[in-house]
This record gives C-alpha cells, sequence and structure tokens, in this order.
C-alpha cells in the first residue's frame, strides 16, 4: 500500500493494556492488513492465499500431510476441542457423499452454561481495539491456511465437492472472504476516530470537550453452518463477528461439522496463544435433529446470527429472532436465471454454460437453474438455431464434459442427499408435470475411487413458459430449465418478476446487441441481483471473487445481505460516548 494512499481511515491507538504476544501480531500483519483494507477499496485483484494445491505452490509434502492429518481424525473423538466449556456428551454421524462413515465424535454442550462461559472473556477482547482484534483474526485465517489440505479433505468427505474444488473453495477461497470481512470490520470501526477534542465557537473562548468513543460488541454471535460450503459460508460471519469484539458460538450442519472443528480449533489455538480467552469461539455440535439451531437463535444473550440454508428456517429466523430485535444474516434459497437473446461465440458459451451447470453437481446457490430462450430460437455465430436445437446443443455440450466418468467426477463430486438425488432422477416426472420434454436425462456416474457415491450429471428439460409453477421454485441440484419464451423482451420481464418474488444469487445474459445488454442490466438492478454477460471463459456465473464480486446483494428474496460489504458488519457493534469539558 503507498503511501499516498487514503482509502482507510486512520488506525485506532493499541491499547497498553493489551496482551503483547497481541501488540506483536498488529505489527507483523500491519502491511497485510493494509493492503487488504486497498483492495476492498479499490477492487481490484487481491488474495493472500494461492488456490493452486500444486506442490510447487505449497511444497511436495503437503498434500500427503494434510491428508495424513484428515484420516488421524476417523473413528475418534476430536480431542482438541475438548477443553470448550460445559460439555455434556459426545456426538457425530457424519457419512461421507462418496460411501464412507467419519466416526468422529465432537463435544457436545449444555446450551445455558456454554453461553455464560463465552461471553467470559468478551470484555478483554472488546478492550483490546479494533487493530488488536483484526491483528489476531488474520493470525488463525493464517493457521486455518496452513491446514487448508486437511480442510480439503473434510469439506470432500462432509459435503461432497470434488477434492480440487473442495481445496480451492473451502481453502484459499474461502480465506480471502474470512480476510475481506476481517477488513471490512477494521474499516468499519476506523471511521469512528477513538477520540477527539471537539470545538464549538462561541463569544469568547470556544466551547471545548474531550469526546472519546469506544466500538462495543452487540454480544454473543451464532454461525449456523451449512452442508454443502461448511467453511466458504460460514467464514464471512464467523470473522466479521469476532472482529468487531462479539463472542461467538459456531452451531455446524451435523452432516458438515470436521471443517468448522478444524477451523474453530486453530481460532481457539490463535486466541490462546494471543492472550486471550479461546471460549470467545466454540463448537456448539448437535446429534442429527436435535433442533439446536432454534434454542441458541432464541437465547438471550445471542444478538447476530449468520444463516445459510434452505428459506423455511432462514423467514422462521428472520420472523422470529429477528423479531426479538436480533441482527440476523440470512442466504437461503433462490431461482438463477440465464437469458439467452443471441449468442457472439456460441462454442465458448455452451461450454461454459455446461461447466456451470456441472460443477459439484449444481450444488451451489449460485449454479443457473432457469435458461430462457425465444422459442423462435437464437442468431449465433454459427447460423440461426430454433430453440430444439440450441437445447440439443447445449445438452451435448453436457454430456462432452461428463461423458468419461473417470474425469466427470473431478467436475461434479457427489450428490449432498437424498432430496438432491431424487430430484435428478425426476426428470421425466418433472416434464410431465410442465408439459415438455427431457433434452438431456441425468445420468448416474460411477466413480471409480469409491463406488457407493451417489454421482448425477446434469439433467435439461425443456418448458413453455406457462409453467411457472415449474421453473418459479429452486431445484436444488443438477436440473436444468430451458424455458421457451415469446421474445427476450418477455424473458426480462419473466427473470425479472420471478427474481423478485423468489429470489436469486446470479443471473446472465448472452446478447450481441448492446441495447438487449443494457435492458438486461436495468432487469438486474430492478430485481436486485448481481448480472455476469457473455461469459464464454474461464469464468463462470457461479464462482465469485473475495474483494471484487459481492456475494449476493440483500435486494431480493434470496439473501438479506451480502459477502461482504460495510453493512455485513457494521451493524455488530456498536459505538459508545464518553465526554467532558476541556
Amino acid at each position: 500500500m503507498s503511501a499516498t494512499t487514503t482509502y482507510a481511515p486512520a488506525p485506532h491507538p493499541v491499547p497498553d493494556t493489551a496482551p503483547s504476544a497481541a501488540k506483536a501480531l498488529v505489527e507483523t500483519h500491519r502491511e497485510a492488513l493494509e493492503a487488504a483494507l486497498q483492495a476492498v477499496g479499490d477492487r481490484s485483484y487481491h488474495s493472500r492465499y494461492p488456490e493452486s494445491p500444486s506442490p510447487r505452490v505449497y511444497g511436495e509434502g503437503a498434500a500427503a500431510a494434510g491428508q495424513q492429518a484428515f484420516e488421524a481424525h476417523l473413528t475418534r473423538r476430536f480431542e482438541a476441542l475438548a477443553d470448550q466449556p460445559a460439555t455434556d456428551g459426545w456426538v457425530g454421524a457424519e457419512v461421507s457423499p462418496f460411501g464412507p462413515q467419519l466416526r468422529v465424535e465432537y463435544p457436545h454442550q449444555d446450551v445455558d452454561r456454554l453461553l455464560s462461559a463465552v461471553t467470559a472473556g468478551q470484555r478483554a477482547w472488546r478492550d483490546a481495539g479494533p487493530e488488536v482484534r483484526a491483528a489476531v483474526c488474520l493470525e488463525a485465517v493464517d493457521r486455518i491456511h496452513a491446514r487448508s489440505f486437511e480442510i480439503a479433505h473434510s469439506v470432500m468427505h462432509t459435503a461432497g465437492q470434488p477434492f480440487v474444488m473442495a481445496f480451492q473453495a473451502a481453502g484459499p477461497h474461502a480465506q480471502d472472504r474470512a480476510l475481506e470481512a476481517i477488513a471490512y470490520a477494521l474499516f468499519e470501526q476506523r471511521r469512528v476516530p477513538a477520540s477527539v477534542v471537539w470545538e464549538k465557537p462561541a463569544k469568547g473562548e470556544p466551547l471545548r470537550m474531550q469526546k472519546d468513543y469506544r466500538v462495543v460488541p452487540r454480544g454473543v454471535a451464532l454461525v449456523i453452518g451449512c452442508n454443502t460450503f461448511p467453511t466458504w459460508n460460514s467464514y464471512p460471519g464467523l470473522f466479521a463477528s469476532l472482529a468487531t469484539g462479539n463472542a461467538v458460538v459456531v452451531k455446524p450442519h451435523p452432516r458438515a461439522v470436521l471443517p468448522l472443528a478444524i477451523s474453530v480449533a486453530a481460532i481457539r489455538e490463535t486466541l490462546r496463544d494471543s492472550g486471550f480467552s479461546p471460549d470467545l469461539v466454540t463448537l456448539a455440535a448437535e446429534a442429527d435433529g436435535e433442533g439446536l439451531a432454534k434454542t441458541l437463535a432464541l437465547a438471550s444473550t445471542v444478538r447476530v446470527i449468520d444463516y445459510t440454508g434452505g428459506p423455511t428456517f432462514g423467514a422462521w429466523l428472520e420472523r422470529e429472532a429477528g423479531g426479538a430485535g436480533k441482527q440476523v444474516h440470512t442466504e437461503k434459497a433462490g431461482v438463477n436465471t440465464v437469458v439467452i437473446d443471441s449468442v457472439p461465440d456460441l462454442r465458448g458459451a455452451l461450454g461454459n454454460l455446461a461447466f456451470s451447470f456441472s460443477l459439484y453437481s449444481g450444488q451451489m446457490c449460485t449454479t443457473p437453474q432457469n435458461v430462457y430462450v425465444p422459442r423462435d430460437g437464437v442468431d449465433t455465430d454459427e447460423g440461426h438455431l430454433t430453440f430444439d436445437e440450441l437445447a440439443d446443443r447445449l445438452g451435448q455440450a453436457v454430456q462432452r464434459l461428463t461423458g468419461d466418468d473417470a474425469k466427470a467426477v473431478e467436475v461434479l463430486g457427489a450428490t449432498v442427499n437424498d432430496t438432491v438425488r431424487a430430484g435428478a432422477a425426476g426428470l421425466a416426472a418433472l416434464a410431465d408435470t410442465a408439459g415438455g420434454r427431457v433434452v438431456l436425462d441425468s445420468r448416474q456416474v460411477a466413480h471409480p475411487t469409491y463406488p457407493d457415491a451417489v454421482v448425477r450429471t446434469p439433467g435439461l428439460v425443456a418448458v413453455d413458459v406457462e409453467a411457472a409453477k415449474v421453473y418459479e421454485q429452486e431445484c436444488f441440484g443438477p436440473v436444468v430449465l430451458l424455458v421457451a419464451t415469446d421474445s427476450t423482451e418477455q424473458s426480462l420481464r419473466r427473470f425479472t418478476e420471478t427474481v423478485r418474488e423468489h429470489g436469486a444469487m446470479t443471473a446472465a445474459v448472452y446478447s450481441t446487441s448492446e441495447q438487449v445488454i443494457d435492458d438486461a442490466r436495468e432487469a438486474a438492478a430492478d430485481a436486485g441481483v448481481a448480472l455476469s454477460e457473455n461469459l464464454n471463459g474461464a469464468v463462470f456465473v457461479n464462482q465469485t471473487a473475495a474483494f471484487s464480486d459481492l456475494h449476493g446483494t440483500g435486494a431480493n428474496p434470496a439473501a438479506n445481505s451480502a459477502y461482504t460489504d460495510g453493512a455485513f458488519v457494521a451493524n455488530r457493534f456498536r459505538v459508545v460516548t464518553s465526554r467532558r469539558h476541556v
């Protein structure tokens, strides 16, 4: 960061009372934090953590050591968290989507005693100030990063992601999102100076007051993890809350505990080594079906909640916890949309869309589902294609990408639950319900290493725009609906109406017309969803880059917040003023 940069407000002073180990981290990580602040300001490419798992990047023994560390957790208790407070038993029943049972057990907590214990160290953490908290949080992310291969295997075998994707998305990409949240938290806290002398002109000497401002946390923060992206969706809220002074309870999905257990263990170790209570961050594991999230969400000391998951429980949190005055951040279901008007690069567009449909078997909150195409067809650089011809070309592109089972599994991963599997297997019934046709049926793929894995290729179903009841709901997993419309104008109108009512995390448009692109931008702004235009290369609609792309907007029903803008962090703390005459 250059000496002339003025984007970020001035740092707060580091309190003399802060632990010496924490003060040292402020100096260690000062340059990295300032660079992250600058990236937040100019939205430039910025990554602290390399995304390639290559031994040229991480060293020859890193991958093997990470796998050994993962395997060392299996069939035993997760003793690294045995020192958590209020433990009253052990739980755990994770089964890998690839087949094997993990048989890892985690400490189970008594809720009342846990929430009492986590607040014990909060005053020292609050009084350490924003600079110390940011430095300690970054140190924690660095220690998590050192365990990226271990976490990758744990995500692969709880979420079902293919290994390289698990390494990137659950490791470096999630870690960059964590750093982004820390940077935003630091910026928002720095916006209020620690101390000022206030002067008001008056006859004679001006009125002068000394005003001191203290950032204080909202209370205890609760992070409710999801099955499919346990780290990527949890780190932003976790570190935004921790960096703003809140103690954090992490409640993982019961089928994806291990990735967050490893993460929490690394954070607790960092807090302890930095002179703070490790109980500022705890893992609250539960038995499947226990309903612990509701109990924690309604506890009086919990003031901030982050949730990723289905719309039913997300709406309950917004209504019941939000109605009780808690700050609730949700990411729920949505109907992601592609509008095809005309195609400037057919080969590139087909490959891009096929990969977007196939990545992790469509089990991403950003995977496109509805593809609107005029029933009269579209113009392309390879000539005019009818609706059916374009549909068939899309199906062929998916087949080319997923035709070799051994290669396909490295893109598809494994299906995460029975609901996804039933949806992929039921395309014929879906087509009958909609009065449409199956363009490409979802195929079950044989995994060469894990014979018990249920792996499915994307299926494509063509429907008419009148079949709104089918395409206006999320079909989570490898299901793509090709919707025949009367015109591009109707496509854009249906896109806007559907997203306004049902939500979306992503949208895309293909057109050779600048007017249509402009109209699509207006439609996306009206719908409140981010738009990708004419993607034909190595960037896909279901990917977002930390420090540049905002994940979600908070402007449609799919999510009420975004990773990670100022609004995502600013309401996690309050400012208390002390003033006196000078």
